[in-house]
């Protein structure tokens, strides 16, 4: 069995080993993309693969579209060469179910994959003649939340933009440089609308997303290397739309346990590889049964019927709530606590932590105690029955195998979100108090704690990539694992970073919560086991 065209003409072979294979006919559907494109989509990672590209599948098998994808990738090339072209676009989807089964299936939507590479005329060209086409109306996002920025940690224009602003479209180099070209192909073949959808995990994703391509537009025209009219395209959302999204599916990198059983199945040829940007790709995806996407409904040039793949359409409000009580109260904030705790506590799965006691009452007071009294409910879903999906079903799925260290990409990027906005709501409140959050302020701690990069058994781990350790590591190398420190000592050390509003939402000194903060920091600090200690203590 080869995930090939010719290897699926084997039908008999494939059904008996479980899989769903394409149910539509997929040369017509990629002579139909070719020639009236309707959805392009940047960033060819898991999570693409896992959602997006199922739910075109899934419109293609009903008769409701005869175009697919077209999936181009900016930042890491050898995914296409060696997940997409090699397998001919194929790709196989295990979603693995919490009760143990699994389901498989073949996901042939993706029309031609390609690279976002201006240094390369055929491909550019292509995703240039792409955007000129009257019949293209959306272009999907998944590069990450980093992607969208312009500028380094430290606030400076990166210099790949600021070439490229001074420069013009014609060869950009910077991601959103090339995505802002592709947009000046479309104003000029005729200023046709389409909705620019980010659909990463972050808040007002959207938002960012304009800021970014407006940048561009903006830079471009006072440089005059593109007419003023541009900018005016950008901004009228009658013409281009950068609607807000709310994604969330579980797709952790290809397990090798999964691997072994498509190799056991007689699939060949699956040869997963670490690329020289240290991706893991493979030509199978794994992923959990859970997904929620809910989109703001502005498609100035119309959209797939993608209600019918399950999509949620709202107002940019709604987005906003769904978002807010996900990011803020009834994923994130749990996922993040689980995150630096898993790696000081020597976990390599999200799922085991689930079985650990003081984690369970840590993010269960995370969740329900502390973030639901403060969530706004978005009535498309119900805040309640999520978080006992996440906490009941999702997070502990064996079978699902996510890790604390993947989720702790990042999380000086993330604390003032997930942290941030319901230490704001109880500020704001008259009848809460902010030194009641008690689980926040472990989670806080527990952060500062996997900063040392030592576990609570005294041995060394590799910390996760982080845009801000190397600052932040000049304050944190004053604490060593062993301590004895008084809580004043320990917070006049860590004032630099305890007051910071970018990591924290808020100036944790100002606001009242820094003494409880260091006090769990500077209890984890003192021994081997003393994380566990101040866990057991401080959630009984």
């Amino acid at each position: 069995m080869k995930l090939t065209v010719e290897g699926l003409k084997d039908v008999k072979a494939w059904s008996s080993k479980g899989y769903h294979l394409p149910e539509f006919d997929r040369e017509k559907m990629i002579k139909d993309t070719e020639e009236n494109p309707k959805w392009v989509h940047f960033g060819a990672g898991n999570i693409f693969r896992a959602y997006h590209a199922v739910l075109a599948q899934k419109l293609l098998e009903a008769g409701k579209e005869t175009s697919g994808i077209i999936v181009a990738e900016g930042f890491d090339y050898e995914i296409v060469e060696k997940a997409y072209s090699k397998y001919e676009d194929l790709s196989i989807l295990a979603i693995l179910k919490s009760n143990g089964s699994i389901e498989k299936q073949v996901i042939g939507s993706i029309a031609k994959s390609c690279i976002l590479d201006s240094n390369k005329e055929d491909e550019f060209s292509y995703l240039k003649k792409v955007f000129a086409a009257k019949s293209l109306q959306m272009a999907t996002f998944t590069i990450t939340e980093k992607g969208y920025s312009l500028k380094t940690p430290s606030g400076e224009m990166m210099d790949a933009v600021k070439n490229d602003i001074e420069n013009g479209p014609s060869k950009p180099q910077s991601y959103i440089g090339k995505v802002a070209a592709l947009l000046y192909s479309r104003y000029e073949a005729g200023k046709y609308p389409i909705a620019m959808v980010s659909t990463d995990n972050c808040s007002h994703n959207g938002e960012k997303l304009f800021a970014a391509i407006h940048a561009f537009a903006k830079g471009w025209a006072e440089n005059g290397k593109v007419e003023e009219g541009f900018v005016s395209y950008i901004e009228d959302e009658n013409k281009v739309s950068f609607p807000w999204s709310m994604i969330d599916k579980i797709t952790p990198r290809p397990d090798s346990g999964v691997e072994a059983m498509l190799e056991k199945d007689g699939i060949e040829e699956l040869n997963p590889v670490i690329t020289s940007k240290n991706t893991y790709v493979a030509p199978f995806v794994n992923a959990e049964e859970s997904e929620y996407l809910v989109i703001e409904d502005s498609f100035p040039n119309g959209r797939p019927s993608l209600e019918d793949a399950g999509v949620i359409f709202a107002d940019r409000e709604t987005v906003n709530r769904t978002e807010r009580m996900k990011v803020t109260t009834c994923l994130n904030p749990l996922h993040t606590a689980l995150a630096v705790y898993g790696c000081v506590l020597g976990y390599t799965k999200i799922s085991e932590e689930m079985k650990d006691e003081d984690l369970v009452k840590l993010i269960t007071k995370i969740g329900y105690v502390e973030g639901l009294p403060v969530v706004t409910d978005p009535k498309v879903i119900k805040p309640k029955e999520f978080i006992d999906t996440v906490v009941k079903v999702r997070l502990p799925n064996p079978f699902m195998p996510d890790s604390p260290q993947r989720i702790a990409t990042d999380t000086s990027q993330k604390l003032s979100i997930r942290y941030g906005e319901t230490i704001k709501s109880y500020m704001a409140a008259e009848d809460k108090d902010v030194m009641s959050l008690d689980a926040i302020a472990l989670a806080q701690a527990g952060w500062l704690r996997y900063l040392l990069g030592v576990d609570d058994n005294g041995n060394e781990f590799e910390r996760s990539s982080d845009p801000l350790l190397e600052e932040l590591d000049k304050t944190m190398k004053q604490f060593t694992l062993g301590d004895n420190l008084s809580t004043s000592e320990a917070k006049e050390k860590l004032s630099s970073i305890l007051t910071r509003k970018d990591i924290f939402g808020v100036d944790l000194i100002e606001c009242g919560l820094a003494e409880k903060v260091v006090t769990y920091f500077v209890s984890e600090l003192k021994a081997t086991g003393a994380v566990r200690q101040t866990l057991r203590k401080a959630l009984d």
